[in-house]
Formats: C-alpha cells, sequence, structure tokens
C-alpha cells in the first residue's frame, strides 16, 4: 500500500461511513442521528470532517434536509460495499462462536411481506432467537436496486416484473408461487364465474396499487395489448385499504389470492380467479452471490427455500 493510500484509510473512519450512509438513506441528519442514537450536532461534525478529509462535498444541505452530489453518489455506492464486506467478515467470523449470532437485511415486495414472509421468518426466529432481522417493504425494482447496492443482503420479489435487464449480475433462487385473482363485492357481475381474462373486467372500475408495482405494470400491460385502457378510479398504497374500499362499492382490484384469502373478513367480498398466463407469478430470493453470503444469511436461505423444494 503507498504511502498516500494509507494516508487516506487513516483520514476516513467508520463510524463516519455508517453516519453518511444512515443519512443517505433517510435524506436527514436530524432523522439519521435519531436512528443511531447521537447527537444530530455531532453527525454533522462528522459529516464535514469526512467532507474535508475528502476534500470534495459530499451533500447539499437544505431546509427539507440534505441530497447527495456526484461524489456523495460515488461514496455512498463505496460506503455500502465496504460496510457490506465487514458485516460479512463479522458473520463469517461468528461460526467459531458458540451459536448463530448475525443480522440480516430483507428488501420484499409487498406480496411476499403479506403471503409468506411472516411465518417464514417467525419460525426462523424460533429457531435462531439471536439473529436480528431487518424487513423492508419496497417495490420489487427497488428491492433488485438494494440487493445490487449492497443496501440489502436478500431480495425477496417476483422476478418476472422486474426483467432480465433489471436483475442485472444478480443470483436468484426459487422461493413460492401466487396466483393473481380480482377481488369483487358480492352480488357483482363477475361474481361466481369461473376464469376469467383481464380484458373481461376493464369494463369496470378498478382500485390500483401503486402505478410502478408488478401487479400494476402486468395490468397496464395487458390492457395496452388489449387496446383498452383501465378505468382507474384510485390508487391506494395497501391490499388491506384496496380491500375496504372495493367493499364500498368503489371498482374491483387485482391482488394475490393468499393475500385476499387473510383479508377475506374485511368485508363482503368474493374472488375470481383470472385466466391469464401472468397472473401466476414467480416469487424469488435475490442474492448478489449466495456462495459469499454470511452464515446467518445462508441459514435462513436454506429456512426460506426449504418448504418450496
Amino acid at each position: 500500500m503507498k504511502p498516500s493510500e494509507r494516508n487516506f484509510a487513516r483520514r476516513v473512519d467508520l463510524t463516519s461511513l455508517q453516519l453518511f450512509v444512515a443519512v443517505c438513506e433517510l435524506g436527514s441528519i436530524g432523522k439519521a442521528a435519531e436512528r443511531e442514537f447521537i447527537a444530530a450536532s455531532a453527525v454533522s461534525k462528522r459529516l464535514s470532517d469526512l467532507e474535508a478529509a475528502l476534500e470534495t462535498p459530499l451533500l447539499h444541505r437544505h431546509t427539507r434536509g440534505v441530497s447527495l452530489t456526484p461524489a456523495g453518489e460515488s461514496l455512498l455506492h463505496h460506503a455500502r460495499s465496504v460496510l457490506f464486506g465487514l458485516e460479512k467478515m463479522q458473520a463469517e467470523l461468528s461460526e467459531y462462536a458458540d451459536g448463530v449470532r448475525g443480522h440480516v437485511r430483507i428488501h420484499a415486495s409487498i406480496s411476499a411481506v403479506v403471503q409468506f414472509l411472516p411465518e417464514d421468518l417467525g419460525s426462523f426466529i424460533r429457531q435462531h432467537g439471536e439473529v436480528k432481522i431487518d424487513l423492508e417493504e419496497h417495490l420489487s425494482t427497488e428491492v433488485a436496486r438494494a440487493v445490487q447496492e449492497g443496501a440489502a443482503d436478500l431480495g425477496v420479489c417476483n422476478t418476472g416484473s422486474v426483467g432480465r435487464t433489471g436483475l442485472g449480475q444478480l443470483q436468484s433462487l426459487p422461493y413460492r408461487q401466487d396466483q393473481l385473482v380480482l377481488v369483487v363485492p358480492r352480488g357483482h357481475a363477475l361474481d361466481g364465474q369461473g376464469p376469467v381474462p383481464f380484458t373481461d373486467t376493464l369494463a369496470f372500475d378498478h382500485v390500483g396499487l401503486h402505478a410502478n408495482s408488478s401487479i400494476y405494470l402486468s395490468m397496464h400491460q395487458a390492457a395496452q395489448q388489449a387496446g383498452r385502457a383501465i378505468r382507474l378510479r384510485m390508487r391506494v398504497s395497501g391490499l388491506d385499504t384496496m380491500c375496504r374500499m372495493i367493499d364500498k362499492g368503489l371498482g374491483v382490484g387485482v391482488m394475490p389470492q393468499r393475500a385476499f384469502e387473510l383479508m377475506r373478513g374485511l368485508g363482503e367480498l368474493t374472488c375470481v380467479t383470472l385466466a391469464d398466463e401472468w397472473a401466476v407469478r414467480r416469487i424469488e430470493l435475490l442474492a448478489r452471490d449466495f456462495s459469499t453470503l454470511p452464515v446467518t444469511a445462508r441459514l435462513l436461505v436454506d429456512h426460506l427455500r426449504s418448504p418450496a423444494e
């Protein structure tokens, strides 16, 4: 290592990198300070010292929080890689300790969170009580991006909506399969029908999810291919809200069948199977490299896959 490289390593400490990443993720020095249990003034001082050590501005500070400069974007990428490597080192060394300890960061789609992960993660924690799991819900495309950037160890999402380009060099393993259904009020014109093509639903108002959600993207593509438009009355942020709106007569909606079964008590609702091929979806596990995951994360992957095999 050259003397200049040694000096650089001494000028940049890991705590400052961790605080920098926290500020970037939360978009606010105050929120980062609260999460990391440190005074906001101390966080601000460390960021200023980091900028001085690197001799370049990293953040734009404004009244609503902070945003990254181009140099900050580059540092965030490298900082996450450094911290990821340290976490992996710690996890691998923990193999020599008694018991399994560790920390696994998971980003997952709403479908995976609602349908499968509560039971699967619950049974894992009962076996490995010292393992800490951080679970965040995101759109499928954002899940893949988080794993690529090292912000998450594992991703769980519908990879069909992400596409091969969106997955990049990520590895994937099968986890679950789900079936999309049309949720309607009891007594609706489609109540009691057999599997229906999605195009038959376009005569009715829809309650939809976020425009970039995998479900809505599939619906939009199917409508475009049929030369039709979705009569979207409103967008909602969650499947429970969708059920409540449908129960009040505001439209019909598409959601995974198992999620609907878990929420059946939210109103006088029923579901109709969709006949389209895209209505059967693969939910997969994502990682940069499964073989190099920390031991705790590898144990979790094995646990998540065991019921699916």
